[in-house]
């Protein structure tokens, strides 16, 4: 380990840190150029689909349950024209051990650290990732230690980043919480340098691997509902939050790998106007996940991960890119609530929100899935969210949604038939993908190659 802790230094051996702590070497995987080969990064990792599944069953992880929402499907028909109003399904992923999809992403990554001979695992996450790994590192005896982007420089953390806090630490992991700012990932560095831990990262082929049994779940339990109603059918579209873009990747691979064909809609909260890195903008905010502050740069650009190759790759995978407001998130939070008796997290229920404004706009014999939940209580509720908000200064009102403005209110609906949800142009977001790669990418030629334009066309999915 070289001594030199400077920033700069340990920036600058980033790539070797990142192929000890993942047992990884990144560089097999470069092609000519710009491009890189994702299927072989992803085919690296060493378990079959069986395999994978069979460790999460080991852990309790996955196999949850799919419910219909009746009630819900009900006001959508009420507020939709006549014939219109598709039926909407939940995947309720709130039933895995730590209350969060993200069970299927850290049970591959901890299997594997324990299964290489490391002592523990370090991940880099304010969300319920860092949950999901400690309770997957203390299940194998695995040290864990997550580092936390937790506090503005009054040293002032939100409500929902310091329930999450709580619950890594009761689970055995040690939590370093950090002011918001560039410094995380340095830190993260550090850590695995000076620990010698395995890298549980998000973005690992792991962990996307381990989503990948949530879409063929999906699939499999629909046909099998329809099918027992008399004709097998697949959902006609599946609605996806979208952060770093792991949650839309590794589903959409998993529909894929049952030839299912469902429209996949990416739904991100608008955030539009505020800095995720900003100080000021960070208690600003009522959504630490699943919002356009990651959405929009991890979409456009996903190697700015923490990984030399993120798995995650999302505009591969969404045929749609959907935008809701935070008010609106609150409001069918409630809903869920009160129609269906399902208390789950606003974050989790942001693809909800789009679900219940496209439902209306699909016939009801169309199928809609939402594809998770989450655990909500402390300061996950949208009680001490909207307080919190509200101590900050943000104007708290009902009316309509499209006056709310990021970081200064939120608007409750006032009626259900003004939920929105707002489309992305999809062709912007591609044509930064491409800027980005060939502004950061390895390449100082005037000509792209076959290889690399083919490389792109798979990136864009055109």
């Amino acid at each position: 380990m070289s001594n030199d802790t400077s920033y700069n230094a340990v920036m600058g051996r980033k790539s070797e840190i990142l192929k000890q702590a993942t047992n990884i070497d990144f560089s097999q995987f470069e092609m000519e150029g710009i491009a890189f080969d994702y299927e072989k990064m992803m085919a690296s990792i060493g378990y079959t689909f069986d395999q994978i599944k069979e460790i999460q069953q080991r852990q309790g992880v996955g196999d949850t349950p799919i419910l219909e929402l009746r009630n819900l499907t009900a006001l959508a028909r009420k507020c939709a024209k006549p014939g219109y109003g598709a039926r909407i399904f939940i995947k309720d992923e709130g039933a895995n051990p730590t209350g969060s999809f993200k069970d299927r992403r850290a049970v591959t990554s901890v299997y594997h650290a324990k299964r290489l001979g490391y002592k523990g695992v370090v991940a880099a996450t304010s969300g319920n990732y860092g949950a999901a790994v400690a309770s997957q590192a203390a299940a194998l005896g695995l040290g864990c230690i997550i580092v936390q982007e937790c506090y503005d420089s009054k040293q002032v953390g939100q409500p929902e980043i310091l329930e999450k806090t709580r619950k890594c630490e009761a689970l055995g992991a040690e939590v370093i919480q950090m002011t918001v700012g560039p410094e995380l990932f340095y830190k993260f560095l550090l850590v695995l340098e000076e620990t010698g831990y395995f890298s549980a990262s998000l973005y690992s082929p792991y962990g996307i691997a381990g989503v990948e049994t949530l879409g063929v779940e999906l699939a499999d339990q629909i046909r099998s509902i329809t099918a027992k109603e008399g004709k097998q059918r697949d959902p006609d579209a599946v609605i996806v939050t979208h952060a770093g873009g792991g949650n839309v990747t590794g589903t959409t691979r998993g529909l894929r790998r049952r030839n299912c064909n469902s429209q996949v809609v990416a739904v991100s909260v608008n955030l539009k106007g505020l800095h995720m890195a900003s100080d000021e903008h960070f208690n600003r905010k009522s959504f630490t996940t699943g919002h356009t502050g990651f959405g929009f740069p991890f979409a456009t650009w996903p190697d700015r991960s923490d990984m030399p190759r993120s798995a995650a790759r999302p505009l591969r995978y969404m045929d749609k890119y959907v935008l809701v407001n935070q008010g609106e998130v609150f409001y069918i939070t409630e809903l869920l609530a009160n129609l269906e008796g399902l208390e789950r997290g606003p974050a989790g229920n942001t693809s909800l929100s789009a679900a219940f404004a496209l439902a209306q706009e699909m016939p009801q014999d169309n199928i809609i899935v939402v594809q998770e939940t989450e655990y909500t209580g402390a300061g996950k509720h949208i009680q001490p969210q909207l307080s919190f908000a509200r101590k900050n200064g943000l104007n708290i009102t009902f009316g309509e949604p499209d006056t709310e403005v990021a970081g200064q209110s939120i608007v409750l609906p006032k009626h259900p038939t003004m939920i929105k949800a707002r489309e992305v142009d999809l062709g912007k977001m591609r044509n930064s993908l491409i800027r980005n790669h060939l502004e950061h990418g390895n390449t100082t030629k005037d000509r792209l190659s076959k290889i690399e334009l083919d490389f792109l066309a798979e990136e864009t999915n055109v």
